[in-house]
């Protein structure tokens, strides 16, 4: 597996989004300004996206933001989406990131709860889903020492 950062929405993940969101889900608004100010990620398998995910600093939740968590349709059953939301998590502690928050749909509140997130708002709706926001505080780095540049 191999995991790309991107500045910009990259076609692959405009694929998974659609296929997930819009073709399965039924979503009608799944593209927003939001993902003009995201860091993107697309987990690739040989030269196959499997799996997608955005991440942004909210200044409202004090945290970073992980969401649109996709996995390809081929992809899933396989973990992959469990090792993007890690993959998520080290380039947010990379960015100094101490705090992450997912607006996770409630049918999945047990996957992100196995990594370790925990519920920090009532249920809502989004789109006529029923979400609740999760949160979890990443964990200091066992070496942080860093070598000298």
């Amino acid at each position: 597996m191999e995991v790309i950062k991107y500045d910009h929405l990259p076609q692959a993940a405009k694929r998974i989004r659609t296929q997930v969101f819009i073709d399965e889900q039924k979503f009608k608004v799944e593209f927003d300004e939001t993902d003009a100010v995201c860091t993107h990620l697309v987990m690739f398998e040989g030269n196959s996206a499997a799996a997608v995910c955005r991440y942004f600093y909210s200044e409202e939740k004090g945290c970073y933001m992980i969401g649109r968590v996709a996995v390809d349709r081929a992809h899933r059953g396989k973990g992959f989406g469990a090792a993007m939301m890690l993959e998520a998590e080290r380039f947010i502690g990379e960015d100094g990131g101490k705090c992450i928050a997912v607006s996770a749909q409630c049918r999945v509140r047990g996957f992100y709860e196995r990594l370790g997130y925990k519920a920090a708002s009532d249920e809502y709706l989004d789109e006529y889903c029923p979400h609740i926001l999760m949160k979890k505080k990443l964990k200091e780095p066992l070496n942080k020492s860093r070598p000298a540049d």
